[in-house]
């Protein structure tokens, strides 16, 4: 089967008066068009397990919770946590984008997430400029099944100061922000934070399989500038070797703090956010900082 992948926008989606919420995995999802069999079994199969012992070789820091390789032909579709992405029959192409059904016109990836996480749920199918607006810039969206419990405090005294990615405003109050380079939502929260009088702590995790991207931008001779070319997923030319280690304290500190998903935002005294959040909201929290 042949694949193609498109970027469409709310508008687009919309002219297909699509029956279901639209969910934002960033701006601009890309759109995997395919032919889909909606009678998924619910054992696993062979190709399923082949898969998943594939994907553990591939991706060994990241926890695959289900792979199902029966909805899409050629395609499997990967569930780590609350991520959701697609690989093909043997785990060696990554597709990170959204499936969709031409003939039943349904976003299958949407179903999906909003099974997995029903807090990715940001409205219906867009109807006005400002409903297309929230699914082209995620406002509620999270990618943390912890995202709407209690509110939860992080010590990151073990952690070694250079795991961190420094950059925003050095004046402004300070926010750790675990992240991964291939997550929408840390994209749209990396371009909030640009807006806001804060210093950015960024540390990197690999959960979607990025640690490599991870390497080149912790080696970069400019980090600041690396970010933004990682998020934008331009090429980044000025890394170099260097030692990476820092970076396995932050994927072992993720793992040892359950770090499911990305981003995850600290402040400076230990209050945590899952997932998301707006600027008005972000700014709020900070002013609430326990001195």
């Amino acid at each position: 089967m042949k694949l193609k992948s498109l970027n469409w926008g709310a508008s687009a989606l919309r002219k297909l008066a699509m029956p279901l919420a639209a969910i934002a995995l960033g701006s601009g999802g890309s759109l995997v068009w395919a032919n889909a069999n909606a009678n998924a079994p619910s054992a696993p199969s062979q190709t399923d397990l082949a898969v998943t012992a594939a994907l553990k070789e591939r991706l060994p820091r990241t926890q695959v919770s289900r792979v199902n390789c029966q909805v899409v032909d050629g395609v499997c579709e990967v569930t780590a946590g609350s991520q959701l992405f697609y690989v093909d029959r043997t785990a060696r192409y990554l597709l990170i984008g959204r499936v969709y059904d031409m003939q039943t016109r349904q976003d299958l990836t949407a179903v999906r997430l909003l099974e997995v996480n029903p807090d990715l749920l940001v409205g219906g199918a867009a109807g006005s400029r400002q409903e297309a607006q929230e699914v082209e810039t995620p406002r509620r969206g999270v990618n943390t099944p912890a995202a709407s419990g209690a509110p939860r405090m992080m010590s990151l005294a073990a952690l070694p100061e250079a795991g961190g990615i420094v950059w925003g405003a050095s004046s402004g109050p300070t926010v750790t922000v675990f992240s991964d380079f291939r997550c929408g939502y840390c994209r749209a929260l990396s371009g909030v934070l640009e807006t806001m009088n804060v210093r950015v702590i960024e540390r990197p995790i690999s959960v979607l399989g990025s640690r490599d991207l991870a390497n080149q931008v912790f080696c970069a001779r400019d980090r600041r500038k690396a970010v933004k070319a990682a998020y934008a997923g331009a090429p980044i030319t000025d890394t170099r070797a260097c030692d990476t280690s820092p970076l396995d304290a932050n994927e072992r500190f993720a793992r040892e703090q359950g770090l499911a998903g990305t981003p995850v935002i600290v402040r400076s005294d230990g209050a945590v956010i899952e997932g998301f959040r707006p600027r008005e909201v972000l700014e709020a929290w900070l002013k609430g900082a326990r001195s």
